[in-house]
């Protein structure tokens, strides 16, 4: 699978830096005044300094919960979804949605969770026990 690059705004680099580094565990590329290049498991994502654009996303209702319109993440394996969520946990972030199995017994069940990075850019890692399910109807 070729990785992705997805660029977004920041309200501060060093504390984006921190908090996706040491929760997240990625590491980094380029970096300037303005920007740093993360890499998010294989991904290109790159944080741009931009305080105006940053904010927290609007929601819509999947499966009976509010989910942040605007979001990314990764699919991960199920063990490293598992250790991330405790990582989340012991960090004390909040959760937008505590991991769970949604869609459990249906087409595309999948773990998730949601939860904010500082600049309140909604990220959401799943997992997926089957993984010919990601684009089940």
């Amino acid at each position: 699978m070729n990785p992705f690059h997805l660029a977004f705004p920041v309200k501060d680099l060093e504390e984006t830096y921190t908090f996706y580094t040491e929760i997240l565990g990625c590491s980094t590329g380029r970096t300037s005044d303005h920007w740093i290049d993360f890499n998010m498991w294989g991904h290109q994502v790159v944080a741009h300094l931009s305080p105006d654009e940053a904010k927290e996303s609007a929601m819509n209702a999947v499966d009976g919960k509010g989910v942040p319109v605007r979001h990314f993440g990764v699919i991960l394996e199920m063990d490293e979804w598992e250790k991330l969520a405790e990582k989340v946990k012991a960090a004390g972030i909040e959760f937008v949605i505590e991991p769970y199995v949604r869609f459990k017994g249906e087409p595309g069940e999948q773990a998730t969770m949601f939860f904010l990075d500082p600049s309140g850019n909604a990220l959401e890692f799943k997992a997926f026990g089957d993984k010919s399910q990601i684009f089940a109807k």
